[in-house]
């Protein structure tokens, strides 16, 4: 076995638009790429770090820099998040090319088929967010990023944008319990059929005393396997990300526990480039909700970005991931 090395440097890739959520806004993606070369083959991976969780580009590189050890020690050697994610996912790329396979052969698993995504629409006045979804009202499943006092009037307006698509929420943690349950039966009128976080991750318990008479799935509330004992009774599906869970091998493992448990399961991603997402194609297999709409947000993207249609986002090619 040769030398082993690692590599992390920044990218940035232009939105094609203003992006925004309750939190802020933002103009491109900022993304750490790691390449793990050994015996002269190279696996790459990517991924976001996120200051909701304490993550900035040059303490996720840090992290990155600071590991010296074998695809076998991740998990010992760091936590869930951002740094574990680009370094597992590369250890993947480069097994799969070592073995001259791909990585879904390695997991015993058949070829991802496409799978329908979400496409999200950023936070703007409601006029903006009606014609958003006008632009978009052939595509079959609408994200909105909800969570400030005016968010009926934005619901109602991309509803009337798009009245045929089905509708997913995301509050990022911007509600508490009075507004959702203000919200709830005005979110089944206008046909939404889940809403993620719609509390803060440290005040949800609440969500165990009042009806949820639509499905809430846990983000911010789930990272990884760990985060499950504290979801009982209030969520009723987990959205993996592998930016939290710290890799492909970790989501899978949530994936399958959550499932076990009960947990409806929906994959999803923060804004990077087509590398990000390949992994979460193999994860998204069969998943109730998938939003791996990443690059459909970017105005430029990897030499060989994922591919999109009416089918849904596609497996990654060999050229780019896995």
């Amino acid at each position: 076995m040769g030398t082993m090395q690692i590599d992390v440097t920044e990218d940035s890739f232009r939105l094609a638009q203003v992006f925004t959520i309750s939190r802020g806004s933002r103009t491109q993606a900022d993304v750490l790429t790691v390449s793990v070369a050994e015996d002269g083959v190279v696996g790459h991976g990517e991924c976001v770090p996120y200051a909701r969780y304490d993550e900035t580009l040059a303490s996720v590189t840090g992290q990155i820099k600071a590991f010296d050890g074998v695809w076998a020690d991740l998990p010992d050697a760091l936590t869930a998040g951002a740094a574990r994610n680009a370094l597992d996912c590369a250890f993947w790329d480069l097994a799969a090319k070592k073995a001259g396979v791909r990585v879904w052969d390695l997991l015993n698993l058949p070829a991802p088929q496409p799978e329908i995504t979400a496409y999200t629409l950023s936070l703007d006045t409601p006029k903006k967010m009606q014609m958003q979804a006008a632009e978009n009202a052939a595509r079959p499943l609408l994200k909105i990023k909800l969570g400030t006092p005016d968010d009926m009037a934005r619901l109602e307006a991309v509803r009337r944008g798009a009245p045929d698509s089905r509708i997913i929420v995301d509050a990022n943690e911007g509600w508490d319990a009075d507004v959702y349950a203000d919200l709830a039966l005005h979110l089944i009128r206008l046909g939404v059929q889940m809403v993620e976080q719609p509390l803060p991750a440290g005040a949800d318990d609440m969500l165990a005393e009042i009806d949820r008479p639509l499905p809430v799935c846990a983000d911010e509330s789930c990272h990884d396997r760990a985060s499950l004992p504290k979801l009982r009774g209030k969520y009723d599906m987990v959205n993996i990300k592998l930016d939290k869970t710290g890799g492909l091998t970790e989501a899978l493992a949530l994936k399958e526990a959550a499932l076990a448990q009960g947990y409806g399961v929906m994959v999803g991603c923060m804004v990077g480039s087509s590398l990000a997402m390949a992994p979460a194609t193999i994860l998204a297999q069969g998943v109730a909700f998938t939003d791996l709409d990443g690059p459909l947000l970017l105005a430029e993207d990897r030499d060989e970005p994922l591919k999109f249609d009416e089918a849904g986002v596609h497996a990654p090619s060999a050229g780019l991931w896995g």
